[in-house]
């Protein structure tokens, strides 16, 4: 099963080969995916298969030691661009954590390289507002790793604020933030039939993973039923992201979540023109969108249901405190003004911290494509990230 998995597998002729000890590595894992399957009566939902590409414990796309941001990596995060990024971040988590005050915390879920919570603590210092506790909840070794070292380099004399958690804490009050972290939780893939809803889920055939289709049931079904959508179509539900929202109603006593991710509005994400869903893979620094090219070497995310986010924190007890574009959010944060501060640096580092700006508020690229919502819990004042622009009514 091993070999006949890894050797099927073909690159895209314009994505670059892995090594041959990262080839290994996928073979290994695939493998593992593929005995999961079997076992399992021969079919597995999609959700299951994503899950087990991303965070199998060693080999998995977020647990393995290949580096997966920045330049050298598979995709670049806004954190990576510019610490303008986290510094106009910093002015909102200032905020609410005043609101919030005495004593409040900061958790950041999924803190991918650390340079967001170096920038973070860093801006946060400059404005008087240090959390007494920084927290990241990060389930991969190896990041943590990587988080620890660039914590320490950019930021050593407030590295003793952080720790990290291996679960959501039972109970917390402040400000949790997650940057591209609800479109690398597992979805469901589905898809409506002129025979009816059916779930896609994942076989192991002669030449590899292929997709294989069952009548959808349980909440996958009740979803599906939910939405408007006509025949032939295929989209993806993302049930975990509702359920991981949902449990911070009951364990957040007063603060917010500031959760950024690419996404839409449900009336614009079941548009009839996204009929082939959002379903995409990030490798090198490229887009393709075949899942199970090379397991556990290639990133694989779906765009949020932002409706769905909103419903279920407000079921769970949470205020919907704003929603708007990430271009919107770091301008209503003053991301301009932290630019001009700083245009009496070099040539070459004001031309890169332009660029950088560019990438994040073009509407073509990061400022529209990416959303912010905020969800909390005794927040009264109007949140600065969304006194301009708020789209809370097309949710």
């Amino acid at each position: 099963m091993e070999s006949r998995i890894g050797i099927e597998f073909l690159m895209d002729a314009n994505l670059p080969p892995p090594s041959d000890e990262a080839q290994a590595a996928s073979r290994a894992l695939a493998a593992c995916i593929a005995a999961r399957i079997e076992a399992a009566g021969g079919w597995a939902p999609f959700a299951q298969f994503m899950e087990m590409a991303l965070y199998w414990p060693g080999l998995g796309y977020y647990t393995g030691g290949a580096q997966k941001f920045g330049a050298a990596g598979d995709f670049v995060t806004a954190p990576e661009l510019t610490p303008l990024f986290g510094q106009a971040v910093a002015r909102q988590v200032a905020q609410i954590l005043t609101a919030v005050s005495p004593a409040p915390n900061l958790l950041e879920a999924g803190a991918g390289s650390g340079r967001l919570a170096a920038d973070l603590l860093l801006a946060l210092e400059a404005l008087n507002a240090l959390p007494a506790r920084y927290a990241i909840l990060e389930l991969s070794g190896e990041l943590r790793a990587r988080q620890r070292a660039t914590i320490a380099a950019a930021a050593p004399h407030l590295a003793d604020r952080v720790y990290w958690l291996d679960a959501l804490p039972e109970r917390f009050s402040g400000c949790v933030i997650a940057n591209e972290l609800l479109d690398a939780l597992p979805v469901h893939a589905v898809a409506w039939r002129e025979g009816g809803a059916m779930e896609r889920g994942v076989v192991v055939s002669e030449t590899g993973f292929a997709w294989a289709e069952r009548p959808a049931q349980g909440p996958v079904l009740e979803a599906m039923t939910a939405l408007a959508v006509d025949a032939p179509y295929e989209s993806e539900i993302g049930l975990a992201a509702r359920a991981w929202v949902a449990e911070w109603g009951r364990r957040l006593e007063r603060g917010a979540l500031l959760l950024i991710d690419y996404g839409l509005p449900r009336h614009e994400l079941y548009h009839p023109l996204r009929d082939r869903g959002t379903l995409r893979c990030h490798y090198r620094q490229r887009m393709h969108a075949d899942p199970f090219l090379w397991p556990g070497l290639t990133d694989i995310t779906a765009h949020v249901d932002f409706t769905a986010v909103a419903e279920a924190g407000f079921a769970a007890g949470l205020d919907v405190l704003g929603y708007t574009t990430q271009a919107s959010f770091l301008i209503n944060c003053g991301i301009g003004e932290l630019l001009a501060a700083r245009q009496g640096e070099a040539g070459a580092q004001r031309i890169k911290a332009n660029g950088a700006l560019q990438m994040l508020l073009a509407p073509q690229q990061m400022g529209e494509l990416i959303k912010v919502i905020a969800l909390g819990k005794g927040i009264d004042a109007p949140l600065l990230g969304f006194a301009r622009g708020d789209r809370r009514h097309a949710l």
